[in-house]
């Protein structure tokens, strides 16, 4: 069977096409087929208020509808999910109407999200549709424990990380450059795990060719493995910008050396000696990104004021690590941030990606990585941060969980900013999501 994921607003489409069978779902009726037509069928679910947002206690409905090249299908079957999000919920299945369905999604008593996902078969293609109920959001509060020696432990990480030595290399990309921007890839040593070890980052530094001092961004990335093409276009309004991977690797190498990394070496990173808070695979990442931070401090036309950094998912994550790590960042602009309260999952609510804690038999519930996680969650770094920040995500993000980031929000006391793209999932971002992100950016410098 094929699927299809399709975020309610984004509509992504599952689209068939040729000469439409008679009867596509049983009870569904559809018009009488062309000689050639292409088909587009939605599922939508929407709340029944348009901020998507309740009191605990009040209750919540969704309509549900099933249309074909936007005209209800009568009949259509939708299997639905209702109940909090993430969690396990009992399946239904509804015949819907040309009005569309009805559900009573009932209510929560304490601050989280209620989430209902319909799904439809038609000619073998499913179709999927999310909508997620907020339930003051604005009072959730983290599960995660902070370790009592979470400071002293950081403190010690970078004490040993300033005793590296930088050596920066850089490496022109005449193909990359522009009239405005020189673009470069960057190696620099960082602190191992390992005391004999001499790791490195790597990242793609793009400048204005200008003379004169700019501020400057750090772009940290999301999951995964691959290469990284620099933030051309903000150098080009006046930035130096410094985009890193974290795997200690090139980011200028064809697409299948990271596509064997990926399915290979790296296919678990974020598990990675998870029971050893020392050994933890996001130690040297988080130690990387203040070893950028260094770098882009050092460059002499640097302004000597502005650092900011940014990133979505594992990069929202890194964003506001390294701002808590980091009093030298002055703004930073995290969108749908991962790793927030990991251990949402022992307390009956979602927990964030990596989503360890989820399943108890994949074996991360035992308490050495439960307390790892304490020294690596978001929420305890977010508590530490004092830059102004802008932060972006969507009430139907089933990868990032509004849960969580609201955890990990709710603890900022530094001036903050919420953009709530509410029907959004974890996808990418729109130009117009972009846009925002980076005159954002520019209005930090210009206010400053």
């Amino acid at each position: 069977m094929k699927t299809r994921l399709v975020p309610l607003a984004l509509a992504a489409l599952s689209v068939f096409a040729g000469v439409l069978p008679s009867r596509a779902q049983e009870g569904a009726l559809l018009p009488a087929p062309a000689a050639a037509r292409i088909a587009v069928t939605q599922v939508r679910v929407v709340p029944d208020r348009p901020d998507w947002t309740y009191a605990p206690g009040e209750r919540v409905t969704f309509r549900i509808s099933v249309v074909w090249d936007q005209h209800p299908l009568p009949g259509a079957k939708v299997k639905v999910q209702v109940g909090p999000e993430l969690m396990p919920a009992e399946e239904k299945v509804y015949a819907v109407p040309a009005e569309g369905l009805v559900i009573d999604g009932g209510t929560l008593r304490e601050p989280g999200f209620i989430r209902c996902v319909a799904t439809t078969e038609i000619n073998g293609v499913t179709t999927r549709g999310v909508a997620t109920a907020g339930f003051a959001p604005e009072k959730i509060v983290a599960t995660q424990v902070e370790p009592d020696d979470f400071d002293a432990f950081w403190r010690a990480g970078k004490e040993a990380l300033a005793k590296v030595p930088m050596e920066a290399t850089l490496t022109l990309m005449p193909e990359s450059c522009t009239s405005k921007v020189n673009v470069y890839h960057v190696s620099l040593r960082t602190l191992g795990v390992i005391p004999t070890s001499k790791p490195r980052v790597y990242g793609i530094l793009c400048e204005p060719r200008a003379p004169g001092r700019y501020p400057a961004t750090l772009h940290v990335p999301g999951a995964g493995v691959q290469p990284y093409p620099g933030q051309i276009e903000l150098a080009e309004r006046g930035f130096i910008t410094f985009q890193i991977g974290v795997h200690g690797i090139p980011v200028n190498q064809p697409p299948e050396f990271y596509q064997a990394l990926g399915q290979g070496a790296l296919t678990a990173y974020p598990m990675m000696f998870l029971d050893n808070r020392d050994l933890y695979y996001f130690r040297r990442v988080y130690l990387a990104c203040v070893r950028a931070n260094d770098f882009l401090v050092s460059r002499e036309n640097w302004d000597g004021r502005n650092l900011l950094v940014t990133g979505r998912s594992q990069g929202g994550q890194l964003t506001i690590v390294t701002a808590g790590l980091d009093p030298r960042v002055t703004g930073l602009a995290p969108v749908y941030p991962a790793y927030c309260d990991v251990t949402g999952y022992l307390h009956g609510r979602a927990g964030g990606w990596p989503h360890m804690m989820r399943d108890e038999s994949a074996g991360h519930r035992t308490p050495a990585k439960v307390k790892t996680t304490g020294y690596y969650d978001v929420v305890n770094f977010a508590k530490r941060v004092k830059a102004p920040g802008l932060y972006l995500w969507g009430y139907n993000d089933e990868t990032c969980p509004p849960t969580t980031m609201y955890a990990a929000y709710n603890g900022i006391r530094a001036p903050k900013r919420l953009v709530l793209a509410l029907e959004m999932g974890h996808v990418r971002l729109s130009p117009e999501h972009e846009n925002a992100i980076n005159d954002w950016l520019v209005s930090q410098v210009a206010s400053r």
